[in-house]
């Protein structure tokens, strides 16, 4: 799937502290990353970024993750969601998933789920 996240409008920024090292966090990051069956892997793996990209009829979309190192074995994980929604259906589509902060729960979610396999490893 060749989508360039950079192209695509963004939508929000969500993030957690996790009391754990990055390289820890990173690890927990990119294991569940793998068990998100509606995301690929995009081309920007960087360390401590990585970009999930995802695509439908009615929506292009990627989930950008970036660490920042805190200090004392204590990380910021922050979650980017940027994407675009053409057309009618689209727009529909978009006020059943953004509207209706279903996005958020689920965003934050996955934020939480990183945090706690992290800070319990």
């Amino acid at each position: 799937m060749r989508i360039d996240p950079g192209l695509l409008p963004y939508v929000d920024q969500h993030s957690t502290d996790v009391d754990s090292p990055p390289e820890r966090v990173w690890e927990t990051l990119t294991r569940l990353a793998a068990t998100l069956s509606y995301f690929a892997v995009g081309a920007s793996e960087e360390p401590r970024e990585l970009t999930l990209i995802g695509a439908h009829r009615f929506s292009r979309y990627a989930l950008i993750f970036r660490l920042d190192d805190l200090g004392g074995d204590r990380t910021r994980l922050r979650a980017e969601t940027r994407a675009e929604f053409p057309g009618a259906k689209g727009s529909v589509y978009r006020a059943l998933v953004i509207g209706t902060r279903i996005h958020v729960l689920a965003t934050r979610g996955i934020l939480a789920r990183v945090k706690a396999r992290a800070e319990a490893a």
